[in-house]
């Protein structure tokens, strides 16, 4: 049976409904909270919905979107670029439109300046020809919309205008807005625009359910989080029916110190997220920003973003580009959905300020972690920095993951989106360039890195962040060509190299000439076993190191089992009953970082 809404209601803590009719000309205020509803909605005629003050819609039906009704939902977003930068944006609503053809599209004539928490101005829409959206307090310059598809280059970029032409799940890029709005719409002291954090009002048909996008191999496709909610990333790319993603996504950054629309002045490039598995924070690398020619094609870059944003959780808004590895299609799902506020730490719409003022540190870690089940935590890895030529920073990851390979690895390892760049280094796999690598930590290990030169270039290697990894490791940049080592972990190493690409010379290597012959102990003081007679798996600790987790991986990287501080015992016994015969990663973390890895074979057939 539907709930019918025919009174003002205001909602203010966390609500759950089977169904929703909303009738004409009725309302519900939800504020800073989660309205979950089971299944569909139906907003008659001049009826609102308003999410306000970080409320977010979630919906429970497993199919496509069955929402319905000419009413609207409401909900804010902040840019975070000015009118000479690219946001990359995908709405969270569509078109109410009675026109066939247009029902669910969204256009930018959908966009609104808020005037007080309930009321709005539609937004001044300029003509193609403007290029600056700088009527104050909110004009939009209907140039720079544009979409891109299963594109292989940038000529590919489809101009939308101010059409109402895009599906649900289609980002588009918008260039902010310059000047001020001192409104305060929600009271709660953030205005509208200060300069260049404007404020949009998307209002129109909430979007719901399964959402398609079509992918095609080896091409870009820009698309986002298509929900008034948040959305789990992971969750998203790790879905079975979203392989052909390639399992990592790619965020547009902008140089917001370069006014200028003109394409050879632009400076930008791609952030990389890889989430290494579901639950996990995953691992983002800032952009590098490049500088581009009338082509689209790529000159020495410029500064590093340096933006440290948690992308697992999308906020409300965000677009970003997937590059697949097949043809096919990728689906957004409910599923997905999550309610997790816009903080610092948990998700962002590209800022490194609290969008709430008021937000204090402590509730941002509870909120985390409420959100997260206590589950999710920090991969072990760290940042490699290059500062190429004194003119750019490119930022590479070294992960660490018991299910990790040699080569290329699903939702592990992230493509360079910038390859064009004359002067550059990336890791070297399967012939490939890549930003993030995944690998099993050994000490023996050498990991290869590709440098290539246009011409004589310097490049200052240094690692600014290690995370969640052993902090007596050293970490060293091995140089083929004398035969050296240099420790990056706690000093830098600077190189002139003459033009050329090295595929051979660079390796990233984590014991230096004096002690690769000794070998290491540890790891053979610390025994792991399967007993299949009794389905229970032995591990002993001779030296009693200080247990911080325990962890068991199926051969697909999924954690099956897991313990959390176990102490100093010299001996433990975990029950494997229950779980299906095959190849299995034992993990152990120390207290102090330290990781024991072994595979185990478990064989239950016979139980």
């Amino acid at each position: 049976m539907k709930k019918t809404i025919l009174l003002i209601l205001i909602l203010t803590t966390t609500k759950c409904i089977s169904q929703i009719y909303f009738s004409p000309n009725a309302y519900m205020y939800v504020k800073n909270e989660v309205l979950f509803v089971q299944q569909d909605i139906n907003l008659a005629s001049n009826s609102n919905l308003y999410l306000r003050n970080n409320s977010q819609l979630l919906q429970g039906t497993t199919t496509s979107n069955a929402n319905t009704g000419t009413g609207t939902l409401s909900v804010y977003q902040e840019g975070t670029s000015d009118n000479y930068d690219y946001n990359y944006w995908c709405a969270p609503v569509g078109s109410t439109s009675p026109v066939p053809a247009e029902i669910g599209k969204f256009g930018i004539t959908m966009l609104g300046r808020p005037t007080t928490s309930t009321a709005f101005t539609t937004a001044t829409i300029l003509p193609a020809t403007t290029s600056d959206g700088t009527s104050s307090p909110l004009a939009i310059a209907s140039k720079w919309i544009y979409k891109l598809s299963s594109a292989t280059n940038y000529s590919q970029w489809v101009f939308v205008g101010n059409a109402t032409t895009l599906a649900p799940g289609e980002g588009f890029s918008m260039k902010g807005t310059s000047g001020t709005d001192p409104t305060d719409p929600e009271v709660t002291g953030i205005t509208n625009n200060p300069g260049s954090a404007q404020r949009y009002d998307f209002r129109g048909r909430p979007n719901d359910g399964n959402i398609t996008i079509t992918l095609a191999s080896n091409s870009s496709t820009l698309t986002g989080n298509p929900y008034p909610s948040a959305i789990d990333l992971n969750a998203f790319l790790f879905d079975p029916s979203n392989t052909a993603t390639g399992g990592t996504a790619y965020f547009w950054e902008h140089d917001k110190t370069v006014n200028s629309h003109t394409l050879i002045n632009y400076r930008g490039g791609y952030g990389s997220y890889a989430p290494m598995d579901v639950n996990s924070n995953g691992v983002y690398t800032a952009a590098t920003f490049s500088s581009y020619n009338g082509d689209g094609s790529m000159n020495p870059g410029g500064a590093s973003s340096g933006l440290v944003i948690n992308r697992r959780y999308s906020p409300i808004g965000q677009g970003f580009v997937i590059n697949a590895i097949a043809n096919g299609s990728a689906i957004f799902k409910n599923s997905h959905r999550v309610y997790v506020k816009e903080a610092v730490g948990s998700s962002q719409f590209e800022r490194q300020t609290p969008k709430d003022k008021n937000t204090k540190k402590e509730d941002i870690a509870k909120e985390n972690s409420e959100t997260e089940n206590n589950v999710a935590e920090n991969v072990s890895h760290f940042k490699l920095n290059t500062i190429i030529n004194n003119q750019f920073t490119r930022q590479l990851a070294l992960a660490f993951l018991p299910r990790a390979t040699d080569g290329i690895d699903y939702g592990i390892d992230a493509l360079n989106m910038d390859d064009g760049l004359p002067n550059d280094i990336t890791f070297l796999i399967e012939n490939g360039s890549y930003v993030i690598q995944g690998v099993t930590f050994d000490e023996t290990k050498k990991i290869a890195l590709t440098v290539k030169a246009a011409t004589t270039t310097s490049f200052k290697f240094f690692i600014p962040e290690v995370i969640n990894f052993d902090t007596t490791q050293k970490i060293y940049i091995y140089d083929a060509l004398d035969n050296s080592y240099h420790d990056v972990k706690n000093g830098t190493y600077e190189v002139s190299i003459t033009p050329g690409v090295y595929n051979d010379r660079f390796k990233v290597a984590f014991r230096d000439a004096t002690t690769l012959g000794v070998g290491s102990n540890i790891v053979k003081q610390f025994f792991i076993s399967q007993d299949n007679v009794n389905s229970n798996l032995k591990v002993s600790n001779p030296h009693n190191f200080a247990l911080k987790s325990f962890k068991l991986y199926d051969i697909l990287g999924k954690n099956v089992l897991s313990k959390k501080d176990l102490g100093t015992n010299e001996n433990y016994t975990f029950s494997t009953t229950g779980l299906s015969s095959g190849v299995y990663i034992t993990e152990f973390l120390t207290t102090d970082n330290q990781r024991f890895t072994e595979k185990i074979v478990i064989s239950n057939s016979g139980k």
